[in-house]
């Protein structure tokens, strides 16, 4: 039986079988039979039933995240229609909300992300990837989707994720753990260990404290291969490389948090929690070689370690709730990249291999590439704000913001035996370089106001006014005599002819780039609620978000503007039958204005420019359905058509500007284009029984995740070169029980073990490798799902 009709039937099975479970006993215990979780969020910076919120919002609590399984992003990324993404492995993500995503590709001088994520009340976006939080002990996972500027502010544009982890409870000792070992089909054994305490230490004070051990399996085999460099006509082999299951990854963590009740409106909560995490190999593989094949010829290695402490006040002055909040994030990644790939492809595009010497200026045998990266994060965030009481007829919360963060980038390209004549001074084996500062700030001051016009109808207006600042300070570039070398001069960056007199930067060379760039605006929102009755209610949202400007390092291109989403949204709320079904959705119609998009450009040097407009509609829902006590169905949809509104024509490469109006033939991109990485359709259903099994509580559960095909770029040679995602759907099933705080779980992930494409990428240039390899895969690489994944997991409460 081939996967579709396999996939086809269960997916028919799992339906059935929701429906047949649920009708009879819907019948017998009548509408009231049983009630859906009453979920509380904190989207709004209040504590709200979610239910209340005239928002859209896809929370997973506590609960939710134990029955899936989830432990780590995506995991609860599949639970989530309104989310996409790209990735490259481990931390190396980047997150996208209603389509708003132009395939930029995360570069440390690209432009900032659009999607705001916050780690409780601090903010932890960073442009190097999304932090991969390990997910034990959480309260909830929130997803806004759509612009949150007026609370969230700038990374916020798309929407913002929320983690929100359990706080110390002062009344009682309470621990627990969970042990779970697994296996991954054509891969290897891995493991998870996990457990937290909560201990009063006073009456007015507890800590809690959670650690985690999590090693996860390799799937991926360097198999046998050798390539050949044109120019020396020398071969390279990986034999001393090659290994099966070579892609993992150890990830160990911990986090601490002190409660403090000064009296009883004051309380003080500081907080540390950090991560550390080595991963070895690639996550995609080429399907040239192979399925879950690569040929790698040097070592691939990441350690990323990271750590935030956080400072969260919550008091009183008078009626009027006083919160404030702080935060220091810190993350190094240190990185070693095979870039044999690239050497190759370049050799044979452009003979790349004459110039590539050694000292005496002899030709390099086997010149291959590998890049020592050395990055280092910062982050400092405060807001302070007040709101008054949320029963209040006339309401509001404002506040002030200030972010600064900087990242240290060192990316060192190496070739072994490059001439240090060839090389940058004090740099010898380095083919290319950069050494450079990159600091963003953010200050905003922010307010929204609520009225009860009557009991049943409100009107809610927000405002952010902000300000920001871009800099980026070092060098990037060849040196000198490379560029002579190969007659290359062009503003890229090369010792000598850019460097800035008297400037000085760590151990760089030269200073060849010392740029700032600076804005403000303002970002609004505008809400009418109206509650039908207490259990349903509709709204209408006008809201706006923004992402900050920033510098192209290539002289030939000026700074990038900043772009701006519109979103006019309206959407319902309704809890029926007595509870027992929850049925909540939105639909909306976004404006990206003059969106940031960023792609390699020449020498696969980053561009960003702004392309002209896109539009983006959908529809978004989402279901809970608790038939009788023992049985539940859940579930979430989104139809989202995100396309380019004008021929996208690319930018004047003497002054930088964007081209306004082009034929066909000379776009970049064409209008109706489908903007990357989102799925015009995702949804997912879960289907839970609980039954007696002997004296303990047993339950079985199903889940279906589908998302259709989608575009890996933007541009007409990207999706021409790389082709598209095809659409796939992941099936998981789990049973288990549980009796007086312990529990045993035996579960399958990916149980058809599907080969869904989460990205597709391409080492080098896309013209570059389209024009040494047309038409061919061996240039590509597919970063797929997790393969199938078997588990079993012993817990206990105490």
């Amino acid at each position: 039986m081939n996967s579709q009709l396999m996939r086809s039937r269960l997916l028919s099975l799992l339906l059935c079988s929701t429906a047949l479970a649920g009708a009879p006993a819907f019948a017998q215990a009548g509408p009231a039979a049983g009630k859906t979780d009453v979920i509380i969020v904190t989207a709004e910076k209040r504590e709200e039933d979610i239910q209340d919120v005239p928002m859209s919002i896809q929370a997973l609590d506590q609960g939710a995240l134990e029955r899936q399984n989830v432990t780590n992003f995506q995991d609860y990324a599949k639970l989530m229609p309104s989310v996409a993404f790209q990735t490259q492995g481990p931390n190396q993500t980047s997150i996208y909300m209603r389509g708003v995503s132009s395939g930029d590709n995360a570069n440390h001088s690209g432009p900032l992300p659009s999607v705001g994520v916050y780690l409780d009340e601090q903010p932890i976006t960073t442009i190097g990837g999304t932090l991969d939080i390990h997910v034990y002990d959480i309260a909830r996972v929130e997803v806004l989707p759509g612009p949150q500027g007026t609370l969230y502010g700038a990374s916020s544009e798309a929407g913002t994720l929320r983690i929100i982890t359990n706080k110390p409870d002062t009344s009682k000792v309470a621990a627990g753990f969970a042990i779970e070992g697994n296996t991954v089909a054509h891969g290897d054994q891995g493991y998870v260990a996990e457990g937290f305490i909560n201990l009063p230490v006073t009456d007015n004070a507890a800590v809690r404290i959670v650690a985690w051990d999590q090693h996860d399996a390799g799937y991926i085999d360097n198999v046998p291969g050798a390539r050949t460099f044109p120019t020396s006509g020398k071969t390279v082999t990986n034999a001393a490389l090659a290994r099966d299951n070579f892609n993992t990854a150890e990830t160990l963590g911990a986090r601490a948090a002190l409660k403090i009740d000064l009296n009883d409106s004051w309380t003080v909560t500081p907080s540390i929690v950090g991560q550390d995490q080595r991963s070895k190999g690639v996550f995609g593989f080429e399907p040239s070689i192979g399925d879950l094949q690569v040929w790698r010829f040097q070592p691939d290695e990441t350690h990323d370690r990271w750590m935030q402490s956080a400072l969260t006040v919550t008091g009183k002055i008078g009626r009027y709730d006083l919160t404030y909040s702080g935060g220091y994030f810190d993350r190094k990644v240190n990185s070693t990249t095979d870039y044999t790939d690239y050497s190759i492809f370049y050799d044979l595009a452009f003979g790349s291999g004459n110039y590539w010497q050694d000292a005496s200026g002899n030709i390099l045998d086997k010149p291959q590439q590998s890049i020592l990266g050395r990055d280092h994060f910062t982050k400092n965030s405060h807001e302070i704000r007040i709101a008054s009481p949320g029963e209040d007829r006339l309401r509001f919360i404002g506040g002030l913001f200030f972010e600064r963060q900087t990242h240290l980038i060192l990316q060192d390209y190496l070739i072994a035996g490059f001439g240090p004549q060839i090389s940058p001074p004090g740099w010898p084996g380095t083919i290319w370089l950069t050494d450079q500062m990159r600091v963003d700030r953010d200050d905003a001051a922010f307010v929204e106001v609520s009225f009860d016009v009557t009991p049943k109808f409100t009107l809610t207006g927000g405002v952010r006014a902000y300000e920001f600042r871009n800099a980026l300070h070092g060098f990037f570039g060849f040196g000198q005599g490379y560029n002579a070398l190969t007659g290359y001069s062009s503003g890229m960056g090369d010792v000598g002819q850019n460097c800035i007199a008297g400037a000085k930067f760590r151990d760089a060379p030269c200073v060849d780039i010392s740029k700032v760039v600076t804005g403000s605006g303002e970002t609004h929102k505008l809400n009418a609620t109206y509650k039908f009755t207490d259990d349903i209610l509709a709204y209408f949202t006008y809201s706006t978000g923004y992402r900050p400007g920033g510098l192209n390092r290539n002289a030939s291109f000026g700074p990038y503007g900043e772009d701006k989403l519109s979103n006019y949204e309206a959407g319902w709320k309704t809890s029926l039958l007595g509870h027992a079904v929850t049925f909540n959705g939105a639909v909306f119609y976004e404006n990206w204005d003059r969106f940031q998009f960023s792609f390699l450009g020449p020498n696969s040097l980053t561009i960003i420019e702004n392309a002209p407009k896109a539009t983006i509609k959908g529809v978004e829902t989402s279901i809970d359905w608790r038939p009788t006590d023992s049985f539940t169905i859940s579930g979430g949809a989104a139809y989202t058509d995100a396309q380019l509104a004008h021929n996208f024509c690319g930018a004047d490469q003497t002054t930088g500007k964007l081209i306004a109006n082009c034929a066909n033939a000379d776009a970049v991109a064409l209008q109706g284009a489908q903007l990357p990485y989102t799925s015009k359709i995702k949804a997912n259903l879960t289907a839970r029984y609980v039954f007696p099994l002997a004296d303990w509580d047993g339950h079985f559960q199903g889940a279906v995740a589908y998302q259709s095909r989608n575009e890996v770029g933007l541009r007409t040679d990207d999706i021409g070169f790389l082709g598209r995602m095809p659409s796939y759907t992941s099936v998981d099933f789990s049973f288990g029980a549980n009796k007086d705080g312990l529990s045993l779980e035996l579960f399958v992930k990916n149980f058809l073990d599907e080969r869904g494409q989460i990205n597709r990428y391409t080492p080098c240039t896309v013209s570059v490798c389209a024009a040494v390899v047309p038409g061919a895969e061996s240039a590509v690489y597919v970063v797929p799902i997790q393969p199938r994944l078997i588990g079993v997991r012993f817990g206990k409460t105490f």
